[in-house]
């Protein structure tokens, strides 16, 4: 086996006529290569591109096993789940460093626009490589945003790049980004974005009756939906020998309204929020030999959130909330014998949160993750196994310190080539997690549990990957995925009612055992010299059920939003600067509550999305004109109940690169 390797800068150049392709500037820091062993779906570069999305929930949504939460509209609230586990199951890293909410678990993934983004890759379990934080080993799934990392060809010194659009709900988005060459070592990048929607849109809402009668069939127009926000990142990369470095910081700030649930006939909410969310981070990384490298981050976050609430039905709320976060990491990799590597990996985080109501707890969290892994890389078969530990303790004003928490969560994967050609293989893996109860399950006013157990996941996997790819040919490239999973999640935090006056507290009594499938398959066609076709497909089987306790109603039902059935599907065409996308999101039936009655029953949704773009250029500058309509058909529906999701809408934007 061997770890991993970085390509600092790299890219060819040529025409598609062209015999020759000419490959510029290339650093490779380590003779350690990267293995894929564990299941994986990846967007990247023009895939991204084409797809009518603008943030990286957007992009998720083409994901097997993820369900998507979205709130509704440009500012709407958006997060994800993975196979059936929760939110908080899922870690996402931003440039190789995870991103943290101790607050309540959940990154609004609506705030990380694409317009910097090369690559988007989800795995189950971990990351395919040994060499990598201990946190990364401790998630039931990541989600791994990469952004651009300037190259340039010779002679040149920087590029850049600006794209506006303008759309229905009266939004206009405005993003840029510009990159440096500052010496042959050393690079810089700047890239903004702002976007400004009313967030208003038409919409119907209906509802039917248990006997079939229809209880409500309005249409309204959504209101406090709108949404004023601004994104600022600045990077410095560079080269050492046999390594890199690179500095991040990273600026986010937003007020929004919060719409809220269309129920009681009330149309309109007074809740807002603004958001405030900013952080530093660095990271080195060098081999000291071929069978030795190390690497080590640091990271400072910042965030505030206000939140105010003038609905007159209800106690008026204004509170703050201020968030602080210190991680430091150090990762080390060592190749013991030719295919045979070891790895040692420590991660320090301190949490604080602050906060304005009264009788705040003010916790904080130390978290100290030490994680070993080993793994053998032979022709046809590849091994992993890592074990972490985590110790974790909490402290209160009003408590003081809490008990330390200490887990041991080991994994094993496996991957085999059964053919000498490698077109075929096959994987399993068996691993072990647990999430923390955050701040929110454990010190929330009035709500929070102080004894809150962790919740633990275990998840065995099995499955397979065809891929083959040609260089003549109608079929250029075809590939399939099929994955079968069995996951157990046990001491699941759920909010419950106890006590006088219906007052609710966060206890641990959930148990859940999902059973699931997910299948992906894509291809690449050239029917016609010059016309390029792209497909992708990908379907999701989840039986997810709540197996707590036999005596309530909801023993064995299907656990809230999770569809049994759901997919997406992709189709591109591309010919002469033309490009035409196609793509369709299917959720079958779900429910919205934890008792599966018609009542709480949800219809199938699915929609269909359109966009045509034209490229071309002129002398150095590149020009890109992108019309897009979504929701084609315009159907009525709710991924969240009572949060109705815009009906037909546009946009139109250009891009110009030079």
């Amino acid at each position: 086996m061997a770890g991993y390797a970085m390509s600092i800068a790299a890219q060819t150049r040529a025409d598609s006529t062209d015999s020759i392709r000419h490959l510029d500037e290339v650093v490779v820091t380590s003779k350690l290569t990267f293995r894929e062993v564990i299941p994986s779906q990846k967007l990247s570069g023009e895939q991204l591109a084409k797809l009518n999305t603008h943030s990286v929930a957007d992009a998720l949504r083409y994901f097997a096993g993820l369900q998507l939460k979205d709130y509704g509209g440009v500012g709407g609230i958006k997060t994800v789940n993975i196979r059936s586990m929760g939110t908080n199951h899922l870690g996402i890293y931003y440039d190789g460093v995870e991103l943290g909410n101790a607050q309540n678990g959940q990154i609004d993934l609506g705030q990380f626009s694409l317009d910097n983004v090369d690559e988007v890759t989800l795995y189950n379990g971990q990351k395919s490589a040994i060499f990598q934080t201990a946190s990364d080993f401790g998630h039931a799934g990541s989600v791994y945003i990469r952004t651009r990392r300037p190259w340039f060809s010779y002679g040149e010194t920087h590029h850049a790049h600006f794209n506006v659009k303008y759309g229905s709900s009266d939004m206009i988005r405005l993003s840029g980004v510009y990159e440096q060459k500052l010496t042959d070592r050393l690079s810089a990048s700047f890239s903004g974005g702002f976007v400004n929607a009313s967030g208003k849109y038409k919409f119907r809402y209906r509802r039917v009756n248990v006997d079939g009668t229809t209880a409500w069939d309005t249409t309204a127009v959504r209101q406090n939906g709108d949404i004023h926000a601004e994104r600022l990142e600045a990077n410095l990369h560079g080269v050492l020998d046999e390594g890199y470095w690179s500095v991040k910081g990273y600026f986010y700030n937003s007020e929004r309204g919060i719409p809220g649930a269309i129920v009681n006939n009330v149309w309109k909410r007074g809740e807002r929020q603004w958001d405030l969310n900013t952080f530093w981070q660095a990271q080195w990384q060098k081999s000291f030999s071929d069978r030795f490298s190390s690497r080590a981050m640091a990271k400072y976050a910042f965030y505030r959130t206000r939140y105010i609430n003038r609905d007159s039905t209800q106690l008026p709320v204004d509170n703050t909330y201020y968030q602080q976060e210190w991680y430091l990491t150090t990762s080390h990799v060592y190749e013991i014998l030719p295919n045979w590597s070891a790895s040692l990996s420590y991660d320090l985080r301190w949490n604080k949160l602050n906060a304005t109501p009264y009788g705040f707890a003010y916790p904080t969290r130390l978290s100290n993750l030490v994680a070993v892994a080993t793994a053998v890389d032979y022709t046809r078969v590849k091994l992993q196994a890592s074990l972490l530990a985590s110790i974790i303790k909490d402290h209160t004003r009003k408590n003081g310190g809490q008990p330390t928490l200490t887990r041991w969560t080991p994994a094993f994967f496996a991957h085999f080539y059964p053919l000498k050609s490698r077109i075929w293989s096959l994987r399993a893996f068996v691993k072990r997690s647990f999430r923390m109860p955050t701040f929110n399950d454990l010190y929330y006013t009035d709500m929070g549990n102080a004894y809150l157990k962790p919740e633990t996941a275990t998840q065995y996997d099995i499955g397979m990957v065809l891929r083959k790819s040609w260089t003549s040919g109608l079929l250029r490239h075809v590939a399939l995925q099929a994955d079968g999973y069995y996951n157990t999640v046990k001491d699941k935090i759920i909010a419950y009612p106890k006590g006088q006056q219906f007052r609710w507290t966060m206890l641990n009594l959930g148990s859940v055992h999902i059973h699931g499938v997910d299948i992906e398959a894509e291809a690449d066609l050239q029917p016609l010299p010059g016309l390029t076709v792209t497909g992708r497909v990908q379907y999701t089987y989840q039986d997810a059920r709540d197996v707590t306790d036999p005596s309530t109603p909801y023993y064995r039902d299907q656990i809230p939003y999770i569809p049994w059935h759901s997919g997406s599907a992709i189709l591109g065409l591309a010919y002469k600067g033309f490009d035409l996308n196609y793509s369709f999101i299917y959720a079958g039936k779900r429910y919205n509550e934890q008792e599966n009655i018609i009542y709480n029953h949800m219809e199938p949704w699915y929609t269909n999305d359109i966009s045509l773009s034209y490229g071309f250029k002129r002398k150095k500058t590149t020009y890109k004109l992108t019309l897009e309509v979504n929701n084609l058909l315009s159907q009525d529906y709710d991924v969240i109940v009572n949060y109705p999701m815009p009906k037909r809408n546009y946009v139109a934007g250009i891009k110009i690169e030079y």
